[in-house]
């Protein structure tokens, strides 16, 4: 049986992921906030972003940078655009 959550991002139950997706509080937090669908996308458009903007995930600004647009996805605030991107319709 899947295990379901409270979606951040779209306020309602959906399936859940089956572990954490990093460890600490923030991976704890996803697990317990975020669906399967939310997260799969967030991976999409945090791709894009660190391909569209150069990103050095060495970086601890560029890190930063990811978690405080990731938690705005989830929170259905704005994120940074991708340049030239057209979402399907």
């Amino acid at each position: 049986m899947s295990r379901t959550v409270l979606c951040s991002r779209y306020q309602k139950e959906l399936e859940g992921l089956t572990q954490p997706p990093i460890p600490g509080p923030n991976g704890t937090r996803i697990f317990d906030e975020v669906s399967q669908q939310a997260w799969q996308e967030w991976q999409t458009l945090q791709t894009m972003l660190i391909n569209e903007k150069h990103l050095k995930l060495s970086d601890p600004e560029t890190r930063k940078y990811l978690f405080d647009q990731m938690w705005r996805f989830f929170e259905n605030k704005p994120v940074d655009a991708i340049e030239g991107y057209i979402p399907p319709s």
